[in-house]
């Protein structure tokens, strides 16, 4: 894999990581949620130190399950979310996939928060699937 790129809707904040990725999730936690205004968002679990951001992203720290500090970054102009550093577990930091520019290589290998998870993402084999926004 080549190195990792990417950055916020508007191109305010980019960053890259050279280094491979730890592991590839769906996380459903509520905290997850709230942030991306969806049932679940999919992360990408890098070394923290391999992290390189240019731009000054504004950082909304919440309390994880651990009851440790989550510093959850995002782009302060547009609003979109970058990154997750959990606090219970140093050296990992967590890129939000949307952010990459290309997430063709993307297979989340496991989730969490499973017992959080919406109800209704259960059923999604069962609906009709658009390859556009329909007319």
């Amino acid at each position: 894999m080549s190195k990792l790129k990417g950055g916020c809707m508007c191109g305010d904040i980019r960053f890259d990581c050279s280094d491979e990725p730890n592991v590839t999730a769906v996380c459903h936690c509520p905290d997850c949620q709230k942030l991306c205004g969806t049932a679940f968002s999919i992360v990408v679990g890098i070394n923290s130190d391999s992290l390189v951001v240019d731009g000054e992203p504004n950082v909304f720290e919440t309390v994880g399950q651990s009851g440790q500090a989550v510093e959850r970054n995002f782009c302060g102009k547009c609003g979109s979310p970058l990154y997750s550093v959990v606090h219970s577990m140093p050296g990992t930091t967590f890129l939000k996939a949307g952010t990459l520019d290309d997430t063709s290589w993307l297979d989340p290998t496991i989730e969490f928060f499973c017992e959080t998870a919406q109800p209704w993402m259960q059923k999604a084999d069962n609906r009709v699937k658009f390859p556009l926004m329909p007319e």
